[in-house]
């Protein structure tokens, strides 16, 4: 059984920065692709990023490309958001998620394709 436990998230400014972290626990995430998705009130959970499980593939949703980077620490079990420039519309609670497929080169932006999921942390960005 996989946990994941996102952190970071926090009240800030329009066109600041901050940086969501997913440490999972319950056995290693090195072989799985990672996705960051997000979900605003009344809004159906939308797809933000995913990351292979080698980290050399990425992949965003056109709303984010430039301002938002994903990566990963194998060693720690942890997956990052680093979020710039942010938006007033990116409010919203970030959720990660695994992909438990083993070693899968193909990213997915669908989340019923994701098997765990954290339990979210709010991001809220004021105009």
């Amino acid at each position: 059984q996989v946990q994941l436990v996102e952190s970071g998230g926090g009240l800030v400014q329009a066109g600041g920065s901050l940086r969501l972290s997913c440490v999972g626990s319950g056995r290693t995430l090195s072989s799985n692709a990672m996705g960051w998705f997000r979900q605003a009130p009344g809004k159906e959970r939308e797809f933000v990023s995913a990351i292979s499980w080698t980290g050399g593939k990425t992949i965003y949703t056109d709303s984010v490309e430039g301002r938002f980077t994903i990566s990963r620490d194998d060693a720690k079990n942890t997956v990052y958001l680093q979020m710039k420039s942010l938006k007033p519309e990116d409010t919203a609670v970030y959720y990660c998620a695994a992909d438990v497929r083993f070693r899968s080169n193909t990213l997915y932006s669908s989340w019923n394709e994701y098997d765990y999921w954290g339990q979210g942390t709010q991001v809220t960005v004021s105009s």
